[in-house]
């Protein structure tokens, strides 16, 4: 079998190791003579399943044991709302604070003020003059200095890694040191999940949508500080309090059953490939290939540039071209699936996930893994609905951000 070239940013291409065990129980999971698909999600067979899942990702990301670890549905988008109906409450003044950083913190900030007292605690929102450098908006992230946090809100929001702009931002202060002691952080990591560790001392909760990452699509992974449970809002719907979902150990309604079964297996394949700090290794080693290899032209500020998602200008040929798929001159071992983000209208943004090559029965094809992602703008004279990249400029740059083969024609 030839695997395609899968640059879908999310679903997103698997581990191979994961597909085929989920294959080979498809039909009989160990002995139980059941599908996962048709398994009681309170049977013992399923319990163990969200156990061990819930288990190897508090030893993958070393989550504290004063921390809840939920399987929540909806997506990150559905956090959104989802997070202030949780914690708007918590203390009664009904406020919270946003940091904007690109597309996806502005549509959680937006979300947000349907539940409360809603303010901007910083913005990247204009263009600015960094080191020297003019930076567009968007393309740099706010210093922690210039955050803005109201001491009685209930909690301060960001997203970690923007990927419309390319902007990662995974060093975060302590609340104390921006003025905030009592206010905690809540952070979008959807796109950069598993491939770095957290510091769960700086954080009060941290959410993700599975399907980047961790899984596939429909299960969306909440870590949250306990004391942060218990205070939602009287029009949270049940299903989406918090302290229901932890006190059912995720099942207060019927868990997205398969999709957690898959994730426990990417979690497991990772703790087989080294765990966190391996993946994060080896993403910086990537990155610092894209960063230094001087054929792009890099948008988002150096110390805000995203190590699991870089957005970068190609130099391959000028010009705008809607985003379409990418064609490889010559053909190549599989085709090539790369639909982005709809979010930029202005140029076409492809997800080329650098993930690890390897050969098999001859031929060399994508093996999934914890992603880097690197959206190139692809640019074209002509309007034509297909970027011609050459073989060469691709291998070029798969070669050197790659330790092992690169795919070429049969």
């Amino acid at each position: 079998m030839t695997r395609p070239w899968n640059f879908s940013a999310g679903p997103s291409a698997l581990p191979l190791d994961v597909l085929e065990q989920a294959a080979r129980e498809m039909t009989d999971w160990q002995g139980s003579g059941m599908s996962v698909m048709e398994m009681s999600h309170r049977g013992k067979h399923f319990t163990r399943i969200r156990d061990e899942a819930v288990a190897d990702l508090r030893e993958l990301l070393a989550v504290p044991e004063d921390f809840e670890i939920l399987f929540m549905q909806g997506g990150a988008t559905a956090e959104n709302a989802i997070i202030p109906m949780n914690l708007i409450g918590r203390n009664g003044a009904g406020k919270a604070d946003y940091i904007l950083s690109g597309s996806w913190s502005n549509k959680s900030y937006k979300e947000a003020q349907r539940y409360g007292d809603i303010a901007l605690a910083a913005s990247s929102g204009d263009p600015a003059t960094i080191d020297g450098r003019e930076q567009a908006a968007w393309t740099w992230f706010p210093s922690s200095e210039t955050w803005k946090v109201r001491p009685d809100a209930a909690y301060l929001h960001l997203c970690g890694n923007e990927t419309i702009g390319g902007v990662e931002f995974a060093h975060w202060p302590a609340m104390a040191d921006v003025g905030a002691p009592e206010v905690p952080l809540v952070v979008d990591v959807s796109s950069h999940f598993l491939s770095r560790p957290i510091d769960f001392s700086k954080v009060g909760m941290v959410y993700a949508g599975a399907q980047k990452n961790a899984g596939p699509a429909g299960v969306t992974v909440v870590v949250v500080r306990k004391d942060l449970i218990g205070h939602a809002l009287s029009i949270c719907p049940t299903a989406f309090d918090y302290a229901n979902v932890a006190a059912a150990g995720s099942m207060f309604n019927t868990p997205p059953t398969y999709a957690i079964y898959i994730a426990g297996l990417v979690f497991k394949w990772l703790k087989r490939k080294g765990g966190v700090a391996a993946i994060e290794a080896e993403n910086i080693r990537k990155a610092r290939v894209l960063w230094f290899s001087g054929r792009f032209r890099l948008l988002p500020e150096h110390c805000a540039r995203a190590r699991a998602l870089a957005h970068e200008r190609a130099v391959f040929s000028r010009g705008r071209v809607p985003e379409r798929k990418i064609s490889f001159p010559g053909g190549c071992t599989g085709p090539a699936a790369a639909q982005g983000s709809q979010e930029r209208g202005r140029h076409a943004c492809l997800h080329l996930q650098c993930r690890a090559f390897r050969r098999r029965a001859g031929t060399h094809y994508l093996h999934a893994g914890i992603r880097t992602t690197i959206w190139i703008t692809l640019c074209s004279p002509a309007c034509s609905p297909c970027v011609n990249v050459s073989m060469q400029s691709m291998n070029r740059f798969l070669s050197c951000s790659m330790s092992v083969p690169v795919p070429r024609r049969p």
